[in-house]
């Protein structure tokens, strides 16, 4: 498997491209992208666990219950959620990018980011969008296009080799805020020109975002909108993947590769972050149980606010695993944080260590921090991602809406 350039573009017969319509009146910059097939492909997504959900999701679903698709649509500025006309806007957004592209409606998957609240000015769409150029490196363009508050764009592509054929996984994704496991104001699209079936896919994606999208955290907030959408075209030309079999296995290691690196680009770049936080445990009961840990120490506000000041308050990270309902003994347990500047133990049996606080402090002031812990007793483990609470976190949704 190798790292490529590309993104939603990198995998054979994917065009995309991005216009500014005018969805926020405020915003200068592209606001609505299309990804589209040359031919048709098999489809899978997953959708946001909050029970409220946009339109989008719900015309999404529809259009790929038969499990195939041509083209995703989507907009930033308004999330077409509890909105009025949602459903309607929604499907009009779709028509209006399957009379541009020449497909059927129900070929058009829909996705919205936003304002939460505010009907969706779709009649701008329906006027800009066919001024929209698809082309064939245009992954960046449309991936700038779907950005909120992200503040840089997030994109990741792999090749790979399958029965002697080269294949190729490219995605985008939009991320920053309202970031919470079981996915958060989260925006991926995924396009391969792998052969694969309906059912295999969505097994693969399925299982896939368990350990990645759902594995990220910025603020505790469940969005309405997020969801992740995989297309794959069979343009690569290897034998049709229909069985969890040696060659599944080389596709959903492609495919962990490029969510995994997004996830990580959504946790970096959360809301006023300054730098991105991992926490691994390992040695646990369980995977189950390691996630649950991993997932409690970068959700912890404390924990947070103590990468932000590159505190090296260990005592928060027990604190956190000990309310995440996961089993485990604390006089077991032992923790190190670790960086480029190095790795420093603070805690060992569930009880502090001597350590240098000075180089404690340079190992906690890296752009990445990674918070190492050995629950010791089991074999399982299991990875978490997020980022320091800074004061810009406030700044930016204190008035996100005006």
């Amino acid at each position: 498997m190798k790292i490529i350039e590309g993104g939603v573009c990198a995998a054979k017969g994917f065009k995309a491209g991005s216009v500014r319509c005018g969805v926020k009146e405020s915003r200068t910059n592209d606001d609505t992208a299309i990804i589209f097939s040359e031919c048709e492909c098999t489809a899978a997504a997953t959708y946001t666990m909050n029970r409220v959900k946009a339109a989008p999701l719900y015309v999404t679903m529809e259009h790929l219950e038969d499990g195939v698709a041509r083209a995703i649509v989507a907009n930033a500025g308004n999330a077409n959620a509890c909105a009025p006309d949602g459903m309607e806007n929604a499907r009009r957004m779709a028509k209006a990018a399957a009379q541009l592209l020449g497909v059927a409606e129900t070929d058009v998957a829909v996705a919205s980011t936003g304002v939460i609240g505010q009907r969706l000015n779709i009649e701008c769409i329906e006027e800009h969008l066919p001024e929209l150029v698809l082309e064939d490196n245009a992954s960046e363009k449309a991936n700038r296009a779907i950005m909120t508050t992200d503040t840089k764009p997030k994109t990741a592509a792999v090749e790979f080799t399958i029965g002697g054929k080269t294949c190729r996984i490219g995605g985008i994704c939009k991320g920053s805020g309202m970031i919470h496991p079981n996915m958060g104001t989260m925006l991926s699209f995924i396009t391969t020109d792998c052969a694969i079936t309906h059912e295999m896919l969505t097994d693969a994606l399925q299982e896939n975002v368990k350990k990645t999208y759902n594995r990220v955290t910025v603020d505790g907030d469940t969005s309405t909108n997020d969801m992740c959408i995989v297309l794959a075209n069979g343009m690569a030309g290897n034998t049709l993947i229909e069985w969890q079999d040696e060659e599944y296995q080389a596709f959903c290691k492609a495919l962990n590769e490029v969510n995994t690196r997004l996830a990580r680009q959504i946790a970096a770049d959360g809301e006023g972050a300054t730098k991105l936080v991992t926490c691994t445990v390992k040695n646990s009961r369980s995977e189950e149980a390691a996630e649950r840990l991993a997932k409690a120490v970068v959700g912890s506000n404390l924990v947070k606010a103590a990468m932000f000041g590159a505190d090296a308050n260990w005592g928060r990270v027990l604190c956190a695993m000990g309310y995440s309902k996961a089993p485990f003994r604390p006089e077991y347990v032992s923790v190190a944080f670790e960086s480029a500047a190095g790795s420093v133990a603070v805690c060992d049996k569930g009880a502090a260590l001597d350590f240098d606080e000075e180089l404690a402090k340079k190992v906690l002031s890296e752009s990445e921090v990674t918070i190492a812990v050995d629950v010791n007793e089991g074999e399982d483990s299991a990875t978490a991602w997020g980022c320091d609470l800074t004061y810009d976190y406030v700044k930016i949704n204190g008035d996100y809406r005006t």
